[in-house]
C-alpha cells in the first residue's frame, strides 16, 4: 500500500526554486504560457508539455516562471494514488525529520574514478543491521547537477529502508572534478558509476538509479550504455536534449540563460536563480531593446559558455543524439523501467518520448516490464506531489508518497518482493474531477497507452465572414467540415505590447493556470475558436493535436496553439499548448523556409497527455497566435538565423489560416463517452 505520508527532501520541498529541470525541460510539455495582461505577468505551466524549458530538478521551481523557463512549456499536471483515507493537506514545505544517525552509516566525500581518471564526488548512506554491521544490499544512486546535499533526506529515507544510497555530483559540479557541459558526459559517467558501485563490499551486485528532470535524463543516458549491473531505472520528468531542451521544438527560451546561471560554477546560485522579478525585468528589457537571443547572457551580465554552446545547436543534431538512446540501444534496454511524469510537467514531452521510443523498439518481454505513471502535478510534483498548481486544484488524492512507491518498486525488481499495489496495470493516470473545487479526482488504469489515447474526435475550425479575432467575436470548432473560409491575423515583431502588458515583471504563479489575460488580449494579433457547450459532463482523456493550413507573406514565422476549458461560469483552465517554428514544419532536424503565399500544413502534435472531466455546459477554447513574449526567443521573420536577428531584420507577417474543403484546419479532441456505471 502506498503510504499517505510524503517524505520530502531539501530540494524537492523548496518549491521556491525552479524544479530542477535543465533548461527548457520545464516547459517542454508543449507547455502553455499563461499571461496576465493587467498585472503584467505571463506565467508558464507544465502540462507535460512543455513549457519550454528544461524541467530539471525540483529545485528549479521557484515560480511558475521558473518552471516555465525550464522549457517554456505551459502545461500542467497533478496526480495521486490513494488507498484508504486521504490526507486533506498538502505536504509540509519543509523536510520530514531524517532517521537518526544510528540508523545508517554516513560517508562524506567519496571519490569515484571515471575511465578518463576524473573523479566524481559521492555522499553515501549505508544501512546497518541490528548489530551495527553493514549488509550487502542493492545500491541506488542519483547523478545530479544540483549539488548532492539537496537530496540528503532522500538518502536517509532509502538507507533506513534497507538500501545503500549514493548522491553523486555530476562532472564539474559540487565537489566533482572535470568541466560541466550539460548532458554530454553523463552517459559514460553513469555507466562507470554503476560498475564501480557494483564492485563495492556493501553492494550485492545490483544497482539502480533515482531522480527526476536532469536526473531523469541521466538514467536513460546511463541505461543506453548497457552497464551489466544496472538492475532498474525510475526516470521522473526526464529531460530530453534536442527535443524539450534547451529549445523546445527548436524555439529558444529565455529561461535557458537562467538555468545556465543556476548551474554555473561549482555551487548552486539559488538566490539569484530564484529572484523572478530580477529575471522578468532583465528579459523584458532585452525584449524591448530587441537584443539578439545569442547575446542574452552577456546582456544580463552573466556570460555563459554553456549557453553559447547550445545556441550553436538550435536543432536536433549529432550533438544531442549522442546524449540519448538510439533505436538500437532502446532495443537492448530490457531492464524494468518505471516512467513518472505529469500533465503539468514541463518535461512531459521528454518523458513520454523516451517511453514511446522504448516501447516501439524493445522486446515484448521488456515492454511488459515498463510501467507508466502520469499524475496531475507540475515538474517538481513528479517527486513531491501537491494538490494544486498555479490555481488548478487536483484534490488530496493526488498527493501520494512517491518515496514509498519507489521503495516498493525497488523491492519488487531487486529483492523479489511483490509488485507495488499502486501499479494495478501498465499505465496509471490521474483523472481530474470536473470543475476546479479541489474535489478528488481518481486514479485510473489502462493496459496500453496507445489504445488509451486512440480515436479522438475531429473538430473543424470555422468562422463567420472570416472574423475570429477575439474572445467575443470568435470562430467555432465544429464536427461539420466547412466548404470555404479563411481567417487572418498579424504578427509584428516590433510590437512590444504583449510583452509589456501580458508578461510584465510580476510573476503570478499562484493563478497562472486559471488566468485569462492572454486570451482576453487577443485582437488582430491572433484567432480564437470555441466549441458549443457540452450537453453533459464529459471525460477528456488523451493527447490533443492541431493541424493548421496556413499562408504567410514572409519566409518564416512562429505559431502557437493553446487549449482551454471554459466553464459555465466563465472560469477557465489551461489544458494544453504547443509552439512551432514554421521552417521546421516537415522536420525538427532540417529547416525549409516558406515561399510567401504558399499554403502549407503545420502540425501541433507533441503527444502531451490530458485527463480531466469537463463540466456540463463547458466549452473548449482554442487560441492561435504567434509567440511575442519575453519568455521566448523572438522570430523576426527574416528567414535568417533567428538567434542573431534584431529589430533591423524585422518583417511584419500576415498569417492566413484556411478552413475550406481542400485545406481543413482541425483540432483532435479526446472527448470520451461516460460509461454506464459513471452515468
Amino acid at each position: 500500500m502506498i503510504k499517505e505520508r510524503a517524505y520530502l527532501d531539501g530540494r524537492d520541498t523548496t518549491r521556491k526554486a525552479a524544479s530542477g529541470v535543465p533548461p527548457r525541460c520545464q516547459m517542454r510539455f508543449s507547455a502553455v504560457w499563461l499571461s496576465k495582461f493587467r498585472t503584467g505577468c505571463r506565467a508558464k505551466i507544465f502540462v507535460r508539455c512543455y513549457q519550454a524549458g528544461f524541467r530539471f530538478n525540483a529545485r528549479m521551481t521557484k515560480s511558475v516562471n521558473a518552471v516555465c523557463s525550464v522549457y517554456s512549456y505551459l502545461l500542467f499536471a497533478i496526480t495521486l494514488v490513494t488507498t484508504g483515507t486521504l490526507q486533506t493537506q498538502t505536504p509540509s514545505p519543509s523536510p520530514k525529520p531524517s532517521p537518526s544517525q544510528a540508523d545508517y552509516e554516513f560517508r562524506w566525500g567519496v571519490k569515484i574514478p571515471m575511465r578518463d581518471k576524473v573523479e566524481l564526488n559521492a555522499t553515501l548512506y549505508l544501512p546497518k543491521t541490528p548489530d551495527g554491521s553493514l549488509p550487502k544490499t542493492p545500491v541506488i544512486f542519483t547523478l545530479t547537477p544540483y549539488i548532492s546535499d539537496s537530496y540528503h533526506a532522500r538518502g536517509a529515507y532509502f538507507a533506513s529502508h534497507g538500501y545503500a544510497f549514493a548522491l553523486v555530483d555530476v562532472r564539474g559540479r559540487g565537489n566533482s572534478g572535470g568541466e560541466f557541459e550539460p548532458f554530454v558526459n553523463d552517459p559514460r559517467d553513469g555507466h562507470d558509476l554503476v560498475e564501480w558501485f557494483a564492485k563495492q563490499p556493501f553492494c550485492d551486485g545490483k544497482v539502480a538509479m533515482w531522480g527526476g528532470s536532469y536526473a531523469g535524463f541521466d538514467q536513460w543516458a546511463a541505461a543506453k550504455e548497457l552497464p551489466s549491473h544496472l538492475a532498474t531505472i525510475v526516470p521522473a520528468a526526464a529531460a530530453h536534449p534536442g527535443l524539450d531542451y534547451p529549445f523546445p521544438q527548436n524555439v529558444g527560451l529565455s529561461y535557458d540563460v537562467q538555468w545556465y546561471t543556476f548551474t554555473s560554477g561549482r555551487t548552486g546560485q539559488q538566490s539569484l536563480f530564484g529572484d523572478q522579478k530580477f529575471w522578468q525585468t532583465k528579459f523584458l528589457e532585452a525584449y524591448k531593446k530587441h537584443v539578439p537571443f545569442k547575446s542574452l547572457d552577456s546582456f544580463i551580465g552573466i556570460p555563459s559558455v554553456n549557453f553559447q554552446r547550445v545556441v550553436k545547436h538550435p536543432t536536433a543534431d549529432a550533438y544531442y543524439d549522442a546524449m540519448v538512446p538510439t533505436r538500437e540501444q532502446f532495443q537492448k534496454i530490457t531492464i524494468p523501467v518505471l516512467t513518472i511524469t505529469a500533465q503539468y510537467d514541463g518535461d512531459e514531452l521528454g518523458a513520454l518520448s523516451y517511453y514511446r521510443d522504448h516501447l516501439a523498439n524493445t522486446t515484448p518481454e521488456a515492454r511488459a516490464k515498463h510501467f507508466l505513471v502520469i499524475g496531475p502535478w507540475d515538474h517538481a510534483g513528479t517527486r513531491t506531489p501537491t494538490d494544486e498548481v498555479a490555481g488548478v486544484k487536483f484534490g488530496p488524492g493526488a498527493v501520494i508518497d512517491l518515496n514509498d512507491l519507489h521503495r516498493q518498486w525497488y523491492d519488487w525488481t531487486m529483492k523479489s518482493g511483490p509488485r507495488p499495489e499502486f501499479l494495478k496495470n501498465q499505465v496509471a493516470y490521474y483523472l481530474l474531477a470536473a470543475g476546479n473545487s479541489g474535489a478528488n479526482g481518481e486514479w485510473k488504469y489502462a493496459d496500453n497507452f496507445e489504445t488509451l489515447v486512440a480515436n479522438p474526435k475531429i473538430f473543424y475550425l470555422d468562422s463567420k465572414n472570416g472574423d475570429a479575432n477575439g474572445l467575443f467575436r470568435s470562430g467555432s470548432l465544429s464536427e461539420k467540415q466547412p466548404s470555404e473560409g479563411l481567417d487572418t491575423f498579424l504578427y509584428d515583431p516590433l510590437d512590444t505590447t504583449r510583452g509589456e502588458r501580458v508578461d510584465g515583471i510580476d510573476p503570478k504563479e499562484k493563478t497562472a493556470g486559471i488566468d485569462q489575460t492572454y486570451p482576453l488580449s487577443i485582437a488582430k494579433d491572433g484567432l480564437v475558436y470555441h466549441t458549443d457547450a457540452l450537453p453533459s459532463e464529459t471525460p477528456f482523456i488523451g493527447c490533443p493535436a492541431v493541424t493548421l493550413w496556413v499562408s504567410i507573406d514572409t519566409s518564416d514565422v512562429d505559431l502557437s496553439a493553446h487549449l482551454y476549458e471554459v466553464q459555465p461560469d466563465g472560469a477557465s483552465i489551461i489544458l494544453w499548448s504547443d509552439t512551432r517554428r514554421l521552417r521546421y514544419r516537415h522536420s525538427l532536424r532540417e529547416a525549409k523556409l516558406v515561399k510567401p503565399g504558399e499554403i502549407v500544413r503545420c502540425d501541433f502534435n507533441p503527444g502531451l497527455f490530458v485527463a480531466r472531466r469537463l463540466m456540463k455546459g463547458s466549452r473548449l477554447r482554442l487560441v492561435v497566435s504567434s509567440p511575442n513574449s519575453i519568455q521566448f526567443q523572438k522570430n523576426y521573420c527574416s528567414g535568417g538565423v533567428v538567434a542573431e536577428e534584431t529589430a533591423k531584420d524585422a518583417h511584419t507577417c500576415h498569417v492566413q489560416v484556411f478552413h475550406d474543403a481542400t485545406h481543413p484546419s482541425t483540432i483532435q479532441l479526446p472527448l470520451r463517452e461516460l460509461t454506464t456505471l459513471e452515468k
